[in-house]
């Protein structure tokens, strides 16, 4: 075990020791990738972080939310990448922190926000790692949001929302599954 690892909370080294899908081999049932797709099957375990040049959006409800060519989109294995957003691309106001938060054994604690516009407010459809473990430090502050409460495009195609509702991976036209959060795939 090396040092960063045996400094990391119980709970995270509970949560990484508990996944064989690493991105090593695709299983059987995962979709071959065509020229110029991506298997997520082909992604890693432990999750990585990639910064991402492409034209992110976020909207809800017609209100602009965020715009940025300075995206970092985290890949794990199984899953449609999450993108994160820095905190200048945000709009001011539109974020309103809520209480409540969640784990994740790569990233470290979360803290979620509201969205708010004139027309609505989507609850907990964002969040942030104020305090991310060390591999995520790229990540620090940087925003992530619910594709399934906001309207959320690259390079101007909006983004289906990984299915399941817990999860917030962003399905672009680019990527093959099948994906975490569909039926069936508790232990993937």
């Amino acid at each position: 075990m090396d040092e960063r690892h045996s400094r990391l909370p119980h709970w995270a080294r509970l949560g990484r020791a508990g996944w064989k899908n690493t991105g090593a081999e695709r299983p059987h049932f995962a979709v071959v990738p065509r020229p110029g797709q991506e298997s997520v099957w082909d992604y890693p375990r432990p999750a990585c972080p990639v910064s991402d040049p492409r034209a992110i959006v976020v909207e809800f409800a017609g209100a602009p939310v965020a715009r940025t060519r300075a995206s970092v989109r985290v890949l794990e294995t199984s899953h449609p990448p999450t993108f994160y957003l820095p905190p200048d691309s945000i709009v001011p106001g539109v974020l309103v922190e809520v209480g409540g938060g969640s784990r994740c054994e790569w990233k470290g604690e979360a803290t979620y926000f509201d969205v708010v516009a004139a027309r609505g407010r989507a609850a907990r459809a964002a969040w942030c790692y104020r305090a991310p473990f060390a591999e995520f430090e790229c990540i620090r502050d940087f925003v992530g949001f619910y594709p399934a409460l906001l309207e959320c495009y690259v390079e101007g195609q909006r983004v289906i929302a990984q299915p399941g509702g817990f999860y917030a991976g962003w399905v672009t036209p680019e990527l093959v599954g099948p994906f975490k959060g569909e039926p069936g795939s508790g232990g993937w």
